[in-house]
């Protein structure tokens, strides 16, 4: 596929296969994430696809005790609190996401530049990206 086709939906079915995809322009370089038709760096709308390979480092984070409602389906709330983040990718884009395997009980061992890697937390129907330290 070509990213000048890419569509959301490329996106979540990718997911499902466990791939990360995003897009890189032809003119300039940048690096996009999710994937997008056009360079938001020079606007030029000669993109690639590229895969992603997942690994990437905590750059900030937030223990949440009052999750939004698929949080709370997923079984997340105040007995029982999920880290969410913002995950710097090795190829540069940044990525907010679900942060497992970081203790939530002592939010201020959690450390900024913490190694992660994608991880694919399917739900019922659905598949979300993680990141697990």
């Amino acid at each position: 596929m070509h990213a000048s086709n890419f569509k959301t939906s490329d996106y979540y079915e990718k997911l499902k296969e466990k791939k990360i995809l995003g897009s890189q322009c032809k003119a300039c370089g940048a690096v996009h994430f999710p994937g997008r038709a056009i360079c938001s760096s020079c606007f030029s709308e000669a993109m690639d696809e590229v895969e992603f390979s997942g690994a990437g480092t905590l750059a900030a984070y937030s223990v949440i005790y009052v999750p939004p409602s698929a949080m709370v389906e997923a079984g997340y709330g105040r007995e029982n609190p999920n880290c969410a983040g913002i995950v710097k990718l090795v190829e540069g884009p940044m990525v907010s996401a679900e942060i497992i395997g970081v203790d939530v009980s002592q939010p201020q061992a959690i450390k900024i530049g913490t190694p992660l890697q994608a991880k694919f937390i399917e739900r019922g129907e659905k598949v979300f990206l993680a990141f697990e330290a």
